[in-house]
């Protein structure tokens, strides 16, 4: 299902029994006094949500809630990952806040979206409900639900687009197709007309009385056993004023050198924005113009290149629904990955001998975040050094990742393990070593994740093993006892990862 299929349900005018109609009850300058209900989704911030910008502009009563979905979250249909829960719990707060200060109450309820938004519209007399457009299967389905349930009742449902900058159904092929290949779908993306942000109306009409809300407190989003998201504050500041703050750092800072340093995960190179955009705490209008103003071209179109890549993902999973537990490519489905549940332990906390993996991994762990190069190294590691099925990659990441997005999670799953139409080739194999000495010459980035190797000269420190026994002893390397041995010889990883796959996939 999609929204050109659906689309007839939102924007048409509400046909309600007499029964379910309420009449408009009208001010002195003409404007209904019904509340307009605005639901907050993945656009949890005030500037640029064109949604609320229209229902400000109504100049009516408006009632801001926040629905935490029963059975939402994973495009696949399980819950919300647990370094989201704490980021949605730091970016709820703050939104809060940012309401109270504006005399007005975000509402919390927890359940079906389809009986809470009945329910809310029965408690407040709403006449109307705004909300930005979602792109996910489930989530399309489910505002289709409440739609339709909608304009039964003889509610107005206004949607709007607050969280893309094309929509996945605006772009095609010249034949009219979906883009299979991110090369011609840039090429056609970069064309378009970026539009300016959506400014929010003045006015902010409250209702003389609030619905009920939820105790965010009783929605478990910590992470437990153990709590190990202790750290996160120190590396993130979410909602929409620390989302403002890291696009002017990013903007003053590391986009003058992004075309050059983008790929160097030991250097504060990249904008950091990823979860602060899938929340939707800052929107890509935002950033877009807040990059043309203060950066060259090549580094502009070089972002800009990053932002099409999450929007061609959109674009995928919208017409692509299979590539969420299945494979695209014909063969895929016979690989027999391997169940070593050992190996994959250590790739989750970072002991497969591998300074650039377990660094990745220990920074994804400590941090909520892994730099992109080092996010494809450690997918193609688990997925082609050790045949572990892709599947076991995406679920990891989704539970540990404070950016964890759906699309791009899977897009780049798929494209790591070469399984989708859109993916490279399935003999492309990273070598964790190479990628490490290209990468991170100096090991800076691995000796701030990887303490027990900090002491070992760059010479070294990406092939560990292969150090003189004297070099070892003089950095406290002891390998086997406080850092491992590789836990699979490269060179036989990829020739048994070719073998398998030529057989299979010819």
């Amino acid at each position: 299902m999609d929204w050109k299929r659906t689309e007839h349900y939102l924007e048409s005018k509400p046909t309600g029994s007499v029964r379910h109609q309420r009449s408009y009850r009208r001010n002195g300058d003409g404007v209904t006094n019904e509340p307009i209900l605005v639901w907050f989704r993945r656009d949890l911030r005030l500037e640029d949500n064109p949604a609320l910008a229209w229902a400000c502009k109504t100049g009516r009563p408006l009632v801001p809630f926040y629905l935490m979905e029963r059975d939402s979250g994973n495009i696949s249909g399980y819950g919300m990952g647990s370094a989201s829960k704490w980021w949605l719990n730091a970016s709820l707060s703050a939104l809060a806040d940012a309401m109270t200060l504006r005399g007005s109450q975000l509402t919390l309820r927890h359940g079906k979206a389809i009986d809470e938004v009945d329910r809310l519209v029965e408690e407040t007399g709403a006449t109307t409900i705004v909300w930005n457009r979602r792109y996910e299967p489930l989530e399309i389905a489910t505002d289709a639900e409440v739609a339709l349930r909608m304009k039964f009742r003889g509610v107005s449902v206004r949607t709007f687009n607050g969280s893309l900058l094309v929509e996945p159904w605006e772009i095609s092929s010249k034949s009219g197709k979906p883009y299979r290949v991110f090369g011609p779908f840039w090429l056609n993306w970069s064309g378009w007309e970026m539009p300016r942000p959506i400014e929010r109306g003045v006015k902010w009409i409250n209702p003389s009385k609030f619905p009920h809300s939820d105790d965010r407190a009783n929605w478990d989003l910590v992470c437990h056993s153990p709590y190990w998201a202790r750290e996160f504050h120190d590396y993130w500041t979410p909602g929409e004023s620390g989302a403002r703050e890291k696009l002017r750092l990013f903007c003053s800072n590391a986009v003058n050198q992004y075309h050059l340093h983008r790929d160097l995960p030991g250097l504060d190179s990249t904008s950091r924005l990823s979860p602060h955009l899938h929340f939707g705490e800052i929107g890509p209008r935002q950033i877009v113009y807040s990059l043309k103003s203060s950066a060259s071209c090549e580094n502009v179109e070089t972002f800009l290149r990053q932002l099409a890549w999450r929007e061609f993902s959109y674009h995928v999973v919208n017409h692509s629904p299979g590539i969420v537990d299945n494979e695209l490519s014909k063969g895929f489905d016979q690989v027999p990955w391997s169940e070593s549940q050992d190996e994959v332990r250590n790739w989750r906390i970072g002991l497969t001998g591998y300074p650039l993996v377990d660094a990745g991994m220990r920074q994804l762990w400590r941090t909520g975040w892994m730099h992109n190069r080092v996010r494809m190294v450690v997918a193609s590691f688990l997925v082609k050094h050790l045949m572990t099925d892709w599947r076991l990659g995406r679920d990891w990441f989704w539970d540990t990742l404070v950016d964890a997005n759906n699309p791009s999670n899977l897009v780049g799953w798929h494209w790591v393990t070469g399984s989708g139409h859109f993916a490279s080739p399935y003999f492309r194999i990273c070598n964790p070593v190479v990628q490490s000495r290209r990468f991170d010459p100096n090991g800076h980035y691995l000796r701030t994740f990887l303490p027990e190797l900090e002491n070992l000269p760059s010479q070294y420190i990406h092939a560990p093993w292969e150090a003189p026994s004297g070099v070892l002893r003089d950095s406290k390397v002891i390998l086997g006892v406080n850092y491992p041995f590789p836990i699979i010889d490269h060179s036989f990883a990829r020739w048994r990862a070719l073998r398998v796959y030529e057989r299979y996939l010819r």
